[in-house]
């Protein structure tokens, strides 16, 4: 794969409880554990970073798609869930809803779409066979 770019970021403290930076500084975070996982919930954490940059990244490729197949994309939005908890074997693991809503677009062709971008976005190819995540289409 030839690499188009490059993100870089450092998480210091105690990884959910510290601090986070990219190196041009454009995201600077205090991270903090959410109270449902005993933390103070007063600063972001990584599963809502994670949702972000999925809820972007899918609806980038949604788009993408979309714009191929000359479909309205108007409105268009991607709203993302991120879970986490225990696994079987004493870990942890993630769980993602997608929340794809293209209100100017047919209920069949948004699946169509959607499953397209399912298969080009980056963050679905990296997480395919790892975490469960579920596409589901908005009732406009």
């Amino acid at each position: 794969m030839k690499v188009l770019y490059t993100a870089e970021a450092l998480a210091t403290g105690d990884g959910r409880n510290g601090h986070g930076r990219t190196s041009d500084g454009k995201v600077d975070v205090v991270l903090a554990a959410p109270p449902e996982l005993g933390g103070s919930g007063e600063g972001t954490n990584p599963e809502q970073l994670f949702a972000i940059g999925y809820a972007a990244c899918f609806h980038s490729a949604l788009r993408l798609v979309a714009g191929q197949a000359k479909a309205d994309v108007t409105d268009s939005a991607v709203g993302a869930r991120v879970g986490l908890g225990p696994t079987d074997d004493g870990g942890f693991g993630l769980t993602v809803t997608l929340e794809i809503s293209l209100p100017n677009v047919g209920k069949d062709e948004a699946a169509a779409l959607t499953d397209k971008a399912h298969q080009v976005c980056p963050y679905s190819n990296a997480t395919r066979g790892n975490i469960d995540v579920d596409l589901v289409i908005a009732e406009d």
